[in-house]
């Protein structure tokens, strides 16, 4: 191919379309199939094909757009993110696209058009494979993913999901001596879940306990909660404690276990992992996990608005942190004042109301650091 890298009559020809097709489809113009648009974003892949108007136009947001690529959009905790994102997108003078991916057989190509159509896109979690996020990146797509691992020389914004479970389920085993637990949730393709998967069987091993050798699978929303449930209670050996996956699992539990006379916590504790609007309200109060929804869209946002201007890539993760939330269905005696505290002393910074630079913990090295989570009462 030369010196010089492919020409557009290559890209052309391998793709079978005209030299005016690839220019319309690497300058972003609609009115252009999807299969025709996906031959082309192909060889342009495959030749690794890079017009030097591209990066310039980037910089020059010729869309005046973010993308944001969701794996679904039910639950508070996406409508958390999508606000937190919405806020610094709009302060920037930026429109939002919004795609989920959810049941679509071709979401690859839906990621691909939006790529066009958008001056950066961000990614959450296992939305798309790894080898898409990295040929878009080369590219020049300005793209930061998302409550994920970090791939290499990608920007990646998450919370530490391990520490605050490692700490809830240690609470669990040691304070209140439950010695029976089941985690309840999917992890196949959600690395969130994976985390907490990983904070729920590292208590075990520090107990000197046997974790369960595999979740109890369950869907992210309530109704997938209350069959969750009834499997619990098909159980020959019914577990002392239920640690779910997330809210809304935990009170599609606490609402079927009250139905079948199951008391909680005196017979089956339940926890869960989000700190919901509604986690406060549940009979009992949900024991929980807070995490910076919110936070966690608008340093993505930031993160990816600053990719765009500098028109070059960086790498950088933000990892925000998460803080156990004692209420009484873990059978605590339930008081507002009782929570956990950093090791250091000091109070965690995520309570509400508190301005977003108090809730941005910034790590440039790209290095987790799982701060120890102590508890103070209980």
């Amino acid at each position: 191919m030369g010196a010089k890298g492919p020409t557009l009559h290559q890209v052309a020809d391998r793709a079978g379309v005209s030299i005016a097709t690839v220019s319309r489809v690497a300058r972003g113009l609609d009115h252009i199939s999807a299969e025709t648009r996906g031959r082309v974003l192909a060889a342009i892949d495959e030749l690794n094909y890079r017009p030097s108007h591209f990066g310039r136009a980037l910089v020059k947001r010729r869309h005046g757009t973010l993308g944001i690529v969701f794996p679904g959009l039910r639950g508070p905790y996406y409508a958390e993110v999508i606000h937190g994102f919405e806020v610094e997108a709009v302060a920037a003078g930026m429109s939002l696209l919004i795609l989920g991916t959810e049941l679509l057989p071709n979401a690859d190509t839906q990621v691909l058009g939006m790529a066009d159509r958008a001056d950066g896109l961000a990614v959450m979690g296992g939305t798309i494979g790894d080898d898409l996020i990295q040929r878009l990146a080369a590219r020049g797509v300005p793209i930061v993913t998302m409550a994920r691992p970090q791939l290499a020389g990608i920007p990646n914004a998450r919370v530490d999901n391990y520490a605050s479970t490692l700490a809830l389920v240690t609470h669990l085993i040691q304070y209140h001596g439950y010695d029976r637990l089941e985690f309840v949730g999917n992890i196949m393709g959600a690395p969130d879940a994976v985390e907490r998967w990983r904070g729920f069987v590292q208590a075990h091993l520090d107990a000197e306990l046997t974790p369960p050798d595999e979740p109890l699978s369950s869907a992210y929303e309530q109704a997938s909660g209350v069959q969750a449930a009834l499997r619990v209670l098909d159980l020959a050996r019914r577990p002392r404690a239920v640690v779910c996956g997330n809210d809304e699992i935990a009170t599609g539990m606490l609402s079927t276990l009250a139905a079948s006379g199951v008391r909680v916590p005196d017979e089956i504790a339940v926890t869960g992992w989000d700190d919901g609007p509604f986690a406060r309200y549940a009979t009992p109060p949900l024991t929980t996990v807070s995490q910076p929804a919110r936070a966690l869209g608008q340093q993505t946002a930031r993160t990816l608005l600053v990719l765009i201007e500098r028109g070059e890539s960086i790498e950088h993760e933000v990892v925000l942190t998460t803080e156990p939330i004692i209420r009484a269905s873990c059978g605590c005696p339930f008081d507002p004042a009782t929570g956990f505290t950093m090791a250091n002393g000091d109070r965690n910074p995520f309570k509400e109301g508190a301005p977003i630079d108090e809730l941005i913990e910034a790590d440039s090295t790209a290095n987790t650091r799982h701060r120890e989570i102590a508890l103070t009462g209980g």
